[in-house]
């Protein structure tokens, strides 16, 4: 196929679609974090400009932000590697560890951009779609095995919320003979990490974020958990030589530092989000789906777009998702600070009265 020819067909793919920008609205559309302080973020770039001179690739400071991590997620070094984002790890996984011909049982729905790269580089996926609750089985997972290579799940499930229970996930990764990527990008904010346990399974490799947590979406930080060897591949001959910037090394470092007041926010989190479902349930008008995640989704029965719509004139912007599964018209809020989940919920009560 030639340059034109590859052009053409490219141009017939969506690609990755985000959130629309609207200037000024109140936040809730992307899962930013937003219950970080300002503080705690002017702290972070106020201490990585100190002990950053942009001047100079940085040689050795991906060293300290790697020994960092490992010490929060508990695994040696040697099973750590950056990326710029989560999402460039998980795009060169699928560029340099899979093929045409390879199989990647997910769900349905996953990660959007997961799922628009296996698109693009035409790599089949077989799919398991949630139930009308927004659960999944996990025997249809099993059931499967034998006609995948590489097991992908998002852990908690973006955009539903959905999370197996640790012993549940631990079994499919200990039962599949292939890869077992999992996606923790909002792990925070759930019950469990399985990040240790890629020191007994060479076939687990865990990928991980600072967007969310650490509320450092727009540095591009992430990592990935795996075995040595995979680390070694991947650090040495996949990855960039320098695939995070000075500034976002050093910014890590010291969030690491201060991840007991990361804590104090997840919990904060957890508790606004079960306010959110709680009181989204009490409507009576909406299908709420229970999360792990640091967002809620909910089914507005057909009113959907009347109700982005009728947000967006109150300033607040959610996430409009359309049809997922077996329900029609799902939107997704971010949980937020304790003022703009009030203002959210205000929003919605005004609405349907």
């Amino acid at each position: 196929m030639n340059f034109e020819d590859r052009l053409q067909e490219l141009s017939r793919q969506q690609g990755y679609k985000k959130p629309e920008y609207h200037e000024d609205a109140l936040k809730l559309d992307s899962n930013e974090n937003f219950a970080i302080s300002r503080q705690f973020q002017q702290e972070l770039l106020d201490g990585a400009k100190k002990n950053s001179d942009i001047r100079e690739y940085p040689l050795g400071k991906s060293e300290r932000l790697l020994a960092a991590i490992s010490k929060y997620v508990q695994v040696p070094t040697s099973m750590v590697g950056l990326g710029n984002g989560s999402d460039q790890i998980l795009d060169l996984i699928l560029c340099n560890f899979v093929s045409k011909k390879t199989r990647i049982l997910t769900s349905d729905p996953t990660f959007g951009f997961f799922e628009e790269r296996c698109r693009l580089y035409s790599i089949p996926t077989i799919k398991v779609p949630f139930s009308k609750d927004m659960t999944l089985d996990v025997k249809d997972f099993a059931s499967k095995f034998g006609r995948a290579d590489i097991l992908y799940l998002d852990s908690p499930n973006n955009p539903t919320g959905f999370q197996f229970k640790k012993e549940e996930v631990a079994d499919l990764v200990k039962r599949f003979k292939g890869l077992v990527i999992v996606d923790e990008a909002y792990g925070e904010f759930s019950d469990y990490t399985l990040a240790p346990l890629a020191k007994r399974f060479a076939n687990l490799v865990v990928v991980r974020t600072f967007s969310k947590s650490f509320g450092m979406a727009g540095l591009r930080l992430g990592y990935v958990v795996a075995s040595k060897k995979f680390i070694d591949v991947f650090s040495r001959v996949v990855q960039y030589p320098y695939p995070i910037n000075t500034i976002a090394i050093e910014a890590g470092i010291i969030a690491l530092q201060k991840s007991r007041q990361i804590e104090d926010t997840i919990r904060l989190i957890r508790s606004e989000r079960t306010r959110i479902v709680k009181k989204l349930r009490e409507t009576g008008a909406f299908d709420v789906f229970d999360s792990k995640a640091n967002f809620v989704l909910f089914d507005a029965r057909g009113a959907d777009k009347r109700i982005y719509t009728a947000m967006l004139e109150q300033g607040i912007s959610i996430r409009k998702l359309g049809k997922i599964g077996k329900h029609e018209g799902c939107l997704r809020v971010t949980v937020g600070t304790k003022d703009m989940n009030s203002k959210f919920l205000l929003a919605i009560r005004d609405l349907l009265q």
